[in-house]
């Protein structure tokens, strides 16, 4: 079960990995282990609450497919175990971004003060401006 939070969490049977050849550098290791970890994750079809999943469908990230499945690859490490647990780290960030409940906004109105205030600001930098033309033009 990887715990999100004391009350959510996803059972390690939803989430599906796959081993594949890491990019870049890394020398002959790289060219013949399966050590980077592809991790799929279908949020419609797992047990986090349904808010969690409206929320997780809502954002705009790149690691989440039009399918509403979450990939996340992770190849930093040279373990495929280390890159598996960084990469359920990740799935665990971003579910947790999820289970906050964003704060409605509510909107405001300028105080009468405030409008006066800018006003005369206003027009105390009008005057200032207006007074750089040339003299007997501002009369």
């Amino acid at each position: 079960m990887l715990w999100i939070s004391e009350r959510v969490g996803i059972p390690l049977s939803e989430i599906e990995f796959k081993a594949t050849l890491a990019q870049g550098s890394g020398g002959q290791n790289v060219n013949k282990v399966a050590t980077a970890i592809q991790l799929f994750f279908d949020i419609s079809a797992s047990s986090l609450p349904e808010p969690v999943k409206q929320r997780l469908l809502a954002r705009s990230d790149h690691r989440i497919t039009e399918a509403g499945v979450v990939v996340i690859k992770s190849q930093e490490a040279r373990s495929q175990e280390a890159n598996r647990e960084a990469a359920l780290e990740r799935l665990r960030e971003l579910v947790a971004g999820a289970l906050v409940v964003p704060k409605k906004r509510r909107p405001t109105k300028p105080t009468r003060g405030a409008k006066k205030r800018r006003l005369k600001s206003k027009a105390i930098r009008s005057k200032t401006k207006g007074l750089r033309g040339r003299p007997g033009l501002n009369d």
